[in-house]
């Protein structure tokens, strides 16, 4: 594990562009490495999320919340829906580089060890699978979704106004 002068922030912005999806941005040198989860994360450890690879974004986009106007990249609707701190396990730009993060979340919404793995799917973007580790913080899916529970913003309390309908879980 590394030590407490490594923990990098995170966010989770829930996004309401063409379809709702979470968008994971994690701080690693200098900017916010990104992936769009479809269906959100989820704390079962038997639940794998689809992550694709989006552009990076600078850090102070942690803290954005608001409307994306129509016609520019990721249109819609963004609130944070979690925020943090991420501490990776062992170097973070190796892992990177290596498609293996596994990392601790202390967050306000999500907490304890997760897993991103590259998967080598084709597509145009890089596609990676966010798992939840077995730990204390890990629920099934099955008997609580963090998603429903808490589907607010950590900075404004507000719902996400969404362009288009949400998909289903």
């Amino acid at each position: 594990m590394s030590t407490p002068a490594q923990r990098l922030r995170y966010c989770i912005q829930k996004h309401g562009a063409r379809q709702l999806h979470y968008d994971l941005r994690l701080e690693l040198g200098g900017t916010l490495k990104s992936w769009a989860i479809p269906k959100g994360p989820a704390l079962d450890p038997t639940v794998r999320r689809l992550a694709v690879q989006v552009p990076d974004h600078d850090l102070g986009y942690a803290d954005f919340e608001g409307r994306i106007a129509p016609g520019q990249y990721g249109a819609g609707d963004v609130i944070v829906w979690d925020r943090g701190t991420w501490q990776p396990e062992g170097d973070p730009f190796t892992a990177y580089a290596q498609g293996q993060l596994r990392f601790t979340l202390h967050g306000l919404k999500l907490t304890g060890q997760w897993r991103l793995y590259r998967t080598g799917l084709p597509g145009s973007s890089e596609q990676w699978l966010l798992v939840k580790a077995r730990d204390a913080a890990a629920r099934p899916l099955s008997e609580f979704d963090v998603l429903h529970a808490h589907p607010n913003s950590v900075i404004s309390g507000r719902a996400l106004q969404p362009a288009l309908k949400e998909i289903d879980r």
